[in-house]
């Protein structure tokens, strides 16, 4: 399925380099399947594990997800801590928020040697309240925040209107967040991961996948490959093999606007978010432009239409002025794109329940990048059979997982 629609921007920050496909080895340790953030990140926790590996594409690098993902990293989730707590009981609800935000800090080392450092920079978030019922949310998210060790501060509606360009009842004021190019991240490191011996083979498409013996055979249009793992990282497209259990494929739009060098009147140049459901959603980039998205739809494919596009993007315009008053913003680059969601607010990670060697890491959910990054150590570890117990926060072998 196509993945998204419009002009996009990350793809403009970076020229990648021609591409070649090498030569198909004999047999690899593993293969991933996807080359998104999710499929690159599990290449390096495999290569570092002194793993032959090999990642195939249907279509090219970091041309999926990747390219329409906004880059904001946080650790917090689309369901907020104090809600997941009721869920899947607070130990383990703190657990996974913890493991999210190692995964930002994992994130960030693992950019420092990166082109640019792939844009990585730290930021705090502010989560504002969209109305005055969700005032006591935000108290409630920041008290439970802070007894478990978060850096989170409560903001009344005087604190908001002096600090920020808008009003609001109130806001959640976190720390240690971040940005990045996600598109610079996935291009850079894949050709890091190139020169440790990765293979990447570009407009590769698995049509066949089969278990022979001790080995998964896949047949493809450039050949066949051996392997004793395969790892499906191919985010919310259509899985070659398995079925998902309890996950929604919707669309989201986002904009990205010129470049104003002059506009300051931000705070701390925060990630910005809000408690409404849908949400709106507001960074900067290093050269001085923002992005905001939101406005999501119940539909898995993106708008079609160029019209439909322009419409949501103009809305979206019309949010950044309303909240950024005063100032005059156009949007050379709009566009929609699909994402996943789970039921339980929890991505795929794990082994297959009922297929030895068949591993999945999908990032359903807001915190796709932070997902792919831990998901990774998680794949890694069971891979190398060495006990994870937080693999089974995520596994496939629950109400909602893959069968």
């Amino acid at each position: 399925m196509e993945l998204h629609n419009g002009l996009l921007f990350w793809p403009t920050t970076l020229v990648k380099e021609p591409h070649t496909n090498p030569p198909i080895k004999p047999h690899y340790d593993a293969i991933i399947v996807g080359a998104g953030m999710s499929g690159i990140l599990t290449a390096k926790a495999l290569i570092d594990e002194g793993l032959s590996v090999a990642v195939i594409e249907r279509n090219e690098l970091g041309s999926g997800s990747t390219s329409a993902n906004t880059g904001l990293l946080q650790y917090s989730n689309d369901i907020q801590l104090h809600e997941l707590c009721d869920l899947i009981g607070e130990e383990d609800a703190v657990r996974f928020y913890k493991l999210c935000l190692e995964a930002v800090d994992q994130l960030e080392k693992t950019a420092q040697p990166l082109k640019d450092q792939a844009d990585f920079i730290r930021r705090p978030s502010i989560c504002f309240a969209s109305e005055k019922r969700d005032v006591s949310k935000l108290e409630q998210e920041c008290e439970i925040l802070v007894k478990h060790g978060f850096s989170a501060e409560f903001w009344n509606e005087l604190v908001v209107e002096k600090r920020l360009p808008f009003k609001a009842p109130a806001a959640l004021y976190t720390n240690n967040d971040a940005e990045m190019n996600p598109y610079k991240f996935v291009v850079s490191l894949t050709e890091q991961l190139i020169a440790k011996g990765l293979d990447l083979f570009e407009n590769t498409y698995a049509n066949i996948i089969e278990d022979k013996g001790n080995d998964i055979i896949l047949h493809t249009m450039n050949g066949i490959f051996k392997t004793s793992r395969i790892i499906y990282t191919t985010g919310y497209d259509r899985l070659p093999y398995g079925k998902m259990k309890g996950a929604d494929i919707n669309r989201s739009y986002a904009i990205v606007t010129e470049q104003k060098p002059t506009f300051e009147s931000w705070y701390e140049n925060a990630l910005i978010w809000e408690t409404a459901r849908p949400y709106l959603y507001m960074r900067k980039t290093v050269d001085h432009r923002i992005i905001i998205g939101g406005l999501d739809e119940k539909k898995a494919n993106p708008a079609k239409h160029e019209s439909k596009v322009e419409a949501m993007a103009n809305m979206l315009l019309d949010k950044l002025h309303e909240l950024i008053p005063g100032e005059s913003f156009h949007a050379p680059y709009k566009y929609c794109a699909s994402f996943g969601e789970s039921l339980d607010h929890l991505p795929f990670i794990g082994q297959h329940p009922e297929q030895p060697n068949h591993y999945y890491l999908l990032g359903f959910g807001g915190n796709g990048t932070v997902y792919s990054m831990l998901g990774s150590q998680i794949i890694a570890d069971l891979i190398m059979n060495r006990p994870n117990d937080d693999a089974r926060l995520v596994t496939l072998d629950r109400k909602y997982g893959i069968k």
